[in-house]
């Protein structure tokens, strides 16, 4: 009997990989499988497409076909020129393509009373520049859910093994194919795969095991939080469910930017004002800070633009405790309105000699 080739089979070439040969089984298992294919020829085909699969997926067996062809395999189990997967596992996948328990014998499989946390929330939260630099409590109103303390969670009252499933969790079907028996496993819709039933459904959650609530919980927000950061806070987010333990609640911060300062993550920068005859001729500022006031000498000919730092005046690093720093940029401010004597005071200094300024001299390179 002539035999197609494996690889043509599936539809790929011989240097195909192995993640390569297993996507191409699951997509064409998928289309000719008996039970979900209407085409008359499925059944012969996804028979073809196993035997391809069971060669192609195992190594040996790759190197032994890629050498001798089919005649590897002549006088198998099977019959003439065939190969025998009865003993290959298929159930991988099968499970895939199946949905969860599908696959070959006995076995069960019982998800749905597991454990399970409960899922995460996020809660925006306003914060004054001062409360982001140095900290704060917010007291927080949160919607959430807890575990329903009248059943302690389990729906109901008068505990017993569902008369459906029996206390698996899980109902099982069968399928009969040409290759087999195939079972599938899906959580039992009564008691939604818990295998537990009761006499009685609370009343307060009304089986759900978990009730929502509206609370106030104190929350510490540390030091040095910044604009759009997140902190995690353990354990407030949704209740958990079947036991499991609660999710946790986000906090985004939105921070309020301050009139006077301007912060760039450790760092604070503030613009100082000066007159052109402080920064002519020099002169002592008191200067703001984030903890307190402080004297700085503004050195004689400064210009506008000119930074100076103050080390460690700057917002702590809630991660190391190390501060950054403050920068002080000037800008001297020029007058629109000027008396006559103040005319004439600028006119005598524009007699000023400052052609040897090397700022002049660069500018004149290009007259």
């Amino acid at each position: 009997m002539n035999k197609k080739d494996y690889y043509e089979v599936l539809g790929v070439s011989k240097d195909a990989s192995s993640a390569d040969i297993k996507s191409a089984f699951r997509r064409l298992a998928k289309k000719y499988h008996p039970d979900v294919s209407k085409e008359p020829d499925a059944a012969e085909k996804f028979k073809e497409c196993q035997e391809a699969y069971a060669v192609l997926s195992d190594e040996q067996k790759r190197r032994q076909y890629d050498q001798y062809g089919h005649a590897a395999f002549e006088g198998g189990a099977s019959g003439a020129g065939g190969f025998d997967f009865s003993g290959f596992d298929f159930s991988d996948i099968f499970s895939d393509l199946f949905g969860g328990g599908f696959g070959f014998g006995g076995g069960s499989s019982r998800g749905g009373d597991r454990p399970t946390q409960g899922r995460d929330t996020l809660m925006h939260v306003n914060l004054t520049f001062e409360e982001a630099v140095f900290g704060t409590t917010k007291e927080m109103n949160i919607d959430t859910t807890e575990t329903c303390e009248d059943c302690d969670g389990k729906g109901g009252h008068g505990e017993t093994n569902c008369s459906k499933c029996h206390g698996l969790g899980t109902i099982v079907t069968e399928q009969r194919t040409m290759f087999g028996v195939f079972q599938s496993r899906t959580a039992c819709d009564k008691c939604h795969g818990k295998g537990k039933s009761y006499d009685k459904v609370c009343n307060t959650c009304h089986g759900k095991g978990i009730i929502k609530v509206n609370k106030n919980i104190k929350v510490r927000i540390p030091a040095g939080v910044d604009d759009g950061n997140r902190l995690r806070v353990p354990g407030k987010g949704e209740a958990g469910h079947n036991g499991g333990p609660n999710g946790d609640l986000y906090l985004e911060f939105s921070v309020k930017s301050h009139p006077l300062f301007q912060r760039d993550e450790g760092d604070i920068f503030i613009t100082l004002p000066l007159t052109i005859p402080e920064a002519v001729l020099g002169c002592k500022k008191e200067i703001p800070t984030l903890y307190g006031n402080v004297k700085m000498v503004v050195p004689a000919g400064s210009s506008t633009g000119d930074k100076h730092r103050i080390k460690g005046k700057g917002v702590e690093n809630p991660n190391t405790g190390r501060k950054g720093d403050m920068y002080v940029i000037l800008k001297v401010l020029i007058p629109k309105k000027l008396s006559k004597e103040q005319k004439k005071l600028f006119d005598a200094l524009s007699e000023t000699n400052l052609e040897d300024a090397q700022e002049i001299k660069n500018f004149h390179k290009y007259i």
